[in-house]
């Protein structure tokens, strides 16, 4: 499995009357991990979008383990954790500066027209994809 690694700054918009990150705040940060594995694939969404072609959150996760706060830095890590040529499941890990695990999660994603949401075969339309992926899990 194959991670990629990217960082955020806390900022003090995202943390509640606790002083830790409301938690709605780590589905953003998932997102911004998915779209930088994505990246480091070769890829950009909006290169599908402009095909025509969405990829909705079908099912997400997120089990926390330890605040972050204002002022930290989060290091977010993403792999493909599954994928069967139409869903893809991202698996995300945040962590705090000591390197200590907050956030563990994953998000399930399918390829879908956007006229219609109907799904569509990620290995058919979008080989090149489909090869990324499959060498993303093998490592």
């Amino acid at each position: 499995m194959k991670f990629t690694e990217t960082s955020v700054d806390v900022r003090y918009a995202e943390t509640d009357q606790m002083g830790i990150v409301y938690h709605a705040n780590y589905l953003v940060w998932f997102e911004i991990g998915r779209t930088k594995l994505i990246e480091s694939l070769g890829f950009k969404y909006a290169d599908m979008e402009a095909q025509g072609i969405l990829s909705p959150v079908t099912d997400i996760h997120a089990s926390y383990k330890k605040p972050l706060t204002y002022g930290q830095k989060a290091k977010i890590k993403t792999a493909i954790k599954e994928y069967t040529g139409i869903k893809v499941v991202y698996l995300y890990e945040i962590y705090n500066d000591d390197d200590e695990l907050c956030v563990i999660g994953d998000s399930t994603h399918v390829c879908v027209k956007k006229e219609n949401f109907r799904p569509i075969s990620i290995k058919k339309c979008f080989p090149e994809w489909h090869e990324a992926y499959m060498k993303a899990m093998d490592v």
